[in-house]
């Protein structure tokens, strides 16, 4: 394969992926006009790219739309075996939302996001909550100041790039980045979501690498200094257990 050809071929896949991530929660059905305005690109391209989807079962035809097929089941499956913590790090992260009486998660770094891979939601009514799978950016929250422990300065560049505050946003990286490192633990007020407090600490392997985060949060009127100190504690007693049971995962950064 020349490279003409391999360059449209990697552009033709992401094409067709920016057509499958169209299909949300919220708008499970999407129709022919929606896909060609979204993308940009030509009629007869979407065209191509969806009977192309359609038939590996990837999109499904109907009245009034396109909606996911059901090829997506087998990589549903296997995305969800691969993602899927052990129930014995489930049990502990519901023990711990219930006992503090806030969400508990666990995130991995995906290049500049973090996603979320495990939550418990919090008891109360008033709660934070972020679904399983949903990917956020990196350049603030307690479990971003952990998860960029061992980040790079070209990393903390390319991230700082996609923050409200641009470039220079990357001093104040590092410095959340090194100072995570020392205590080992990090907290956030407000930083990206107003109102929202967060406490989160590593898992790390046997060998010491920060391979997720692990977090508590809440709504800020209901974390007080004490709640945080307390938070801490607990969430440094639960991560070093779920660490002893030899947390991994697949998504986590390459050693």
């Amino acid at each position: 394969m020349d490279s003409d050809q391999g360059a449209g071929g990697v552009r033709s896949v992401r094409r067709a992926l920016d057509i499958l991530s169209l299909l949300t929660e919220d708008q499970p059905v999407v129709s022919l006009k929606t896909m060609v305005e979204a993308t940009g690109l030509a009629k007869t391209t979407v065209v191509r790219l969806v009977q192309t989807l359609e038939g590996y079962g990837l999109l499904w035809s109907t009245d009034a739309g396109y909606t996911a097929g059901p090829g997506l089941w087998r990589w549903a499956h296997l995305a969800h075996r691969g993602w899927e913590l052990p129930q014995e790090t489930i049990k502990l992260l519901r023990a711990l939302a219930d006992r503090r009486g806030e969400t508990a998660n666990v995130m991995i770094r995906r290049d500049i996001h973090r996603v979320c891979v495990a939550q418990q939601e919090s008891p109360q009514p008033l709660r934070h909550v972020v679904r399983v799978g949903d990917e956020l950016p990196l350049w603030a929250g307690a479990s971003s100041k952990v998860l960029l422990a061992d980040a790079s300065d070209a990393l903390l560049q390319r991230i700082a790039l996609t923050s409200p505050h641009g470039k220079p946003h990357v001093e104040r990286l590092r410095e959340w980045a090194d100072q995570t490192k020392r205590q080992g633990y990090a907290v956030s007020h407000g930083e990206r979501d107003v109102g929202l407090t967060a406490v989160a600490v590593p898992l790390t392997t046997s060998s010491g690498v920060v391979v997720a985060s692990l977090s508590l949060s809440g709504p800020s009127a209901r974390i007080t200094q004490d709640a945080i100190d307390e938070f801490t504690q607990d969430l440094l007693q639960v991560a070093a257990q779920i660490m002893s049971q030899g947390f991994d995962h697949p998504l986590g950064p390459r050693r």
